[in-house]
């Protein structure tokens, strides 16, 4: 159930970033932006707790890493989609979600086609802090989620 619960919410939110209607923000992206990042960490910080707690910590685990990854990238799929609205010199070609999603996902798998590119210092500035964003959710996300599993498991044989 867990993991059919953690997939539901990948789902909705793929949706909800494609559906959902979203206006201009201009000159509160950045707080918009320092908001969604919060809320990445806030849940998985709550994830980590529910991890060492779970009877079941690897498929918690599981489930953590498959709600908070859509997540994350949703953040930045839609900064960069807004960021595309207010200005579309921002990238070198202008960005629909499809788009913006796409972008996100070349910066996060490190593959940068160069097709989309960002091109202002704004835009750069933003792959930036998802690039080491990347690293953080790759690297010690994962370290931290997988920590929380050994930790429940060995108070359970202990």
């Amino acid at each position: 159930m867990s993991l059919l619960r953690s997939l539901l919410v990948s789902v909705v939110i793929v949706a909800g970033y494609f559906v959902l209607p979203m206006s201009r923000l201009d000159r509160s992206l950045a707080v918009a932006l320092g908001g969604g990042l919060a809320v990445v960490t806030l849940l998985l910080w709550w994830q980590v707790r529910e991890i060492a707690r779970s009877p079941y910590p690897r498929i918690r685990a599981i489930g953590a890493l498959a709600t908070s990854v859509p997540l994350f990238l949703a953040v930045f799929a839609t900064t960069y989609y807004l960021m595309g609205v207010a200005n579309p010199a921002h990238f070198s070609e202008p960005l629909t979600r499809l788009d913006s999603a796409y972008f996100t996902v070349t910066v996060f798998a490190t593959v940068g086609f160069g097709d989309i590119v960002a091109v202002s210092a704004a835009a750069r500035t933003v792959a930036t802090v998802q690039m080491l964003g990347d690293l953080i959710i790759v690297g010690l996300v994962a370290k931290t989620l997988f920590g929380a599993v050994q930790v429940s498991l060995s108070h359970r044989q202990g």
